[in-house]
């Protein structure tokens, strides 16, 4: 889903319509307790990347996703031993934001 943003900016000279695009993401939890959570995305490359990330974390046990059709949503099973199953997503997530910080610091840094 995606989110627009439209507002206007004021220069000495202009005036001028600046738009935003902001993207979210809805998440289905469907199973969740300490150690295990089933959660269902809207997109199979968040999926992957979460599974990717998370199963680099020690306390994860398991971390996989699967999906009935083509045509269906994703859904990621964590169970882990050690933190809690939101935890382990939580980490994973702001390991991916920082990976991705660095990524856009350093592609910065090229021009």
């Amino acid at each position: 889903m995606i989110l627009k943003v439209e507002f206007l900016v004021v220069s000495k000279q202009n005036i001028y319509k600046q738009s935003l695009r902001f993207s979210y993401m809805e998440i289905n939890i469907l199973k969740s307790s300490k150690d295990e959570i089933e959660v269902e995305f809207e997109s199979l490359t968040i999926a992957e990347l979460l599974r990717v990330y998370l199963n680099k974390d020690s306390s994860v046990s398991f971390a996989a996703w699967k999906r009935e059709h083509p045509t269906k949503n994703p859904i990621l099973l964590v169970k882990t031993s050690g933190k809690t199953a939101k935890k382990a997503i939580n980490d994973a997530v702001l390991a991916v934001t920082k990976d991705l910080d660095k990524l856009d610091t350093d592609f910065k840094k090229l021009k």
